[in-house]
């Protein structure tokens, strides 16, 4: 087994003869660059639900009955806005595009927090899977637009008073008045908009523009929560074309399968720290 800092050598050869790079992104990508959803952040901003319903982490909370729509949205509307709105507290978006640039590159994430397109990535390349915290769709859905709500998170955020937005901002569908909710793919109720489509007819075209190309295909902070979407499809198709290269970068389950294992480079530990170094030129 080679050592952390060979497989980091190792990696940075990868992407310096790669020629071109799929990024594959997972939670673990925002965890390292600071978007932790319990800890003290989270009482920094739900202190109040906190003490109220026992909460202990932000997920808690996404998932409660709340008692009226008002409540539920003062919740979620500081839970987008911190989360989509605000900047992560470490530049690990801004270090990986660093290490794509000047590459043809893709990206490819299940994250919802725009981190990308804060960071500066270019919208066509970016294919954001399971929707995005910043987008309302229609809770029915009685159509497949989705809408921009940055103006009435951020009013929720500001205007709300013990723990309950106005009733007045709770976000109707403009075509049935039903509820929104936001466009996140949690059931079959999901909104795959004109955008989605678009980026996934865009991601579709560079895999087969550079089938049998020495691509690298790299895996930033990706679990086992939904494999279907990035591990498995970077598993085949590194077994499928011999010149491509699998990188696994994970805190502590960084793997690759056995037919594989020869073009593969796993590296468990903190992916903010393993892309300062692989910044640093690998040291």
């Amino acid at each position: 087994m080679e050592s952390f800092g060979e497989n980091i050598k190792k990696l940075r050869e990868a992407l310096e003869g790669a020629e071109a790079v799929v990024v594959g992104a997972g939670s673990g990508l925002s965890t390292a660059a600071g978007f932790v959803y319990d800890g003290e952040r989270f009482y920094e901003h739900f202190a109040d639900f906190a003490q109220k319903y026992g909460f202990r982490d932000m997920y808690s909370g996404g998932f409660y009955p709340f008692e009226s729509p008002e409540e539920f949205w003062a919740y979620w509307s500081r839970y987008i806005f911190i989360n989509r709105y605000m900047d992560p507290p470490k530049p690990v978006y801004e270090k990986v595009l660093e290490l794509v640039r000047g590459k043809d590159y893709f990206i490819l994430t299940t994250n919802v927090d725009h981190c990308f397109q804060k960071a500066g990535a270019d919208k066509d390349r970016l294919f954001y899977t399971q929707g995005d915290y910043g987008l309302f769709q229609c809770s029915e859905p009685c159509h497949d637009a989705t809408y921009d709500n940055e103006a009435v998170i951020r009013a929720m955020v500001e205007r709300q008073r013990d723990m309950r937005a106005p009733t007045e901002l709770l976000p109707k569908c403009p075509r049935c008045g039903k509820p929104m909710t936001v466009n996140l793919r949690a059931d079959d109720k999901f909104v795959e908009d004109a955008g989605w489509h678009a980026a996934a007819e865009r991601y579709g075209a560079f895999l087969r523009a550079h089938q049998g190309r020495a691509v690298l295909f790299w895996e930033l902070g990706v679990g086992f929560n939904t494999p279907g979407i990035i591990k498995y499809p970077f598993w085949r198709m590194t077994a499928e074309n011999p010149r491509a290269v699998y990188a696994c970068l994970n805190r502590s389950k960084a793997f690759a399968p056995e037919p594989i294992a020869r073009r593969a480079i796993c590296i468990n530990g903190d992916v903010g720290e393993i892309v300062t170094r692989l910044c640093a030129g690998g040291r």
